[in-house]
């Protein structure tokens, strides 16, 4: 069955929202694909898949640019991972930027691993336990670019797979 693969994207704080910004933003999407060449495992990207299939893995790289004339402080990227997708891992290669996680639609972030509370019945009795989340239920990822240079561009990313 092949999905149509719509994405919403929301950069939630950064200042790219507003237009006067010397920060701008480009995300491009693409399917992951391994491939044997000369006998070797290798991967290649097809940019802004159409359809996807449920398996399918799609890196999601954002460009972050600052065409001003100073550097800016902070600046806050974030990205929901898409509906119908589940989060995988930090894109590999890309700029290194402190990642932090959202299980709440980017309500409350925080730095890997996540931990959440559950209940569970133990002994017959309700016991709060505080457990690991899995990276699959990851919702939103935002980075925070402690400086952004003048005309300085950053790439970050993750992979994601259909779900």
């Amino acid at each position: 069955m092949k999905l149509k693969f719509a994405l919403m994207i929301t950069l939630a704080g950064a200042a790219a929202a507003q237009t006067a910004s010397p920060v701008s933003l480009n995300l491009v999407m693409s399917l992951v694909k391994t491939v044997k060449v000369d006998g070797k495992t290798t991967e290649q990207f097809a940019p802004s898949p159409k359809t996807v299939l449920p398996g399918d893995v799609i890196r999601q790289v954002v460009t972050v640019r600052n065409s001003g004339g100073r550097a800016l402080k902070n600046v806050p990227v974030t990205l929901p991972v898409p509906k119908n997708t589940r989060y995988l891992a930090p894109e590999k290669g890309l700029d290194d930027v402190r990642a932090e996680f959202s299980i709440d639609q980017g309500k409350t972030f925080a730095p890997a691993p996540l931990m959440k509370k559950v209940t569970v019945t133990e002994n017959g009795r309700s016991v709060v336990k505080e457990v690991e989340v899995k990276p699959s239920e990851y919702t939103t990822v935002r980075w925070t670019v402690s400086e952004l240079g003048a005309d300085q561009t950053l790439k970050l990313g993750y992979r994601i797979q259909v779900k």
